[in-house]
């Protein structure tokens, strides 16, 4: 197979970063089925490369940070455009912001003190993320065709919310413990 198509994985993730500015504006502007279109398709694609770079071995150093970089900002930019669109609750995109914010603050303090990080979103981060990008295509849905009673996106918001607070918890404990058993660097 031709060697180009290793690198495949990581042009997804841009074209998933890519999509981020037509979603929000699509979002800001009420053009909720085409944001939809497009967030889903952005959401497929972390599947996608993913798929790829584990079961072809495309995985690099540049991926390895692209891919949760992507989904980062993706989510982190579709909960603050859909919170200002009034689609889903304030609290919930502030939940998620937070988490990140945590989790980013907690990597750069943990590679400075420490050194680098390894690991492996743990499983409850991979439902978090789902859970995620189900509360926010129920948002849009409900906003584009209201297909949905608005009752599911609540029941969707509150478990993504626990889910959130879970995996930020997680998170916390697993740096936490890794920085427990390692001797500090020296700066």
């Amino acid at each position: 197979m031709w060697n180009g198509l290793r690198h495949l994985p990581n042009l997804i993730c841009i074209l998933r970063i890519l999509l981020i500015l037509p979603i929000v504006t699509a979002l800001n502007d009420g053009r909720f089925a085409f944001a939809l279109v497009l967030f889903v398709i952005a959401a497929v694609s972390d599947g996608v490369d993913g798929f790829l770079a584990k079961h072809f071995r495309w995985t690099s150093d540049i991926g390895r940070f692209l891919d949760p970089l992507a989904d980062k900002l993706l989510l982190v930019a579709v909960f603050v455009a859909a919170s200002w669109a009034a689609i889903v609750p304030w609290w919930l995109a502030a939940a998620v912001i937070g988490r990140d914010v945590m989790i980013g603050v907690g990597a750069m303090i943990f590679r400075v003190w420490f050194g680098p990080l390894q690991g492996k979103p743990t499983l409850i981060s991979k439902f978090n993320t789902l859970m995620q990008i189900l509360v926010l295509c129920a948002a849009i849905v409900v906003a584009a065709w209201t297909a949905l009673p608005r009752e599911i996106v609540a029941a969707l918001a509150v478990g993504t919310f626990v889910t959130t607070v879970a995996s930020g918890a997680d998170y916390l404990r697993q740096f936490v413990h890794r920085a427990w058993v390692l001797p500090l660097r020296r700066l």
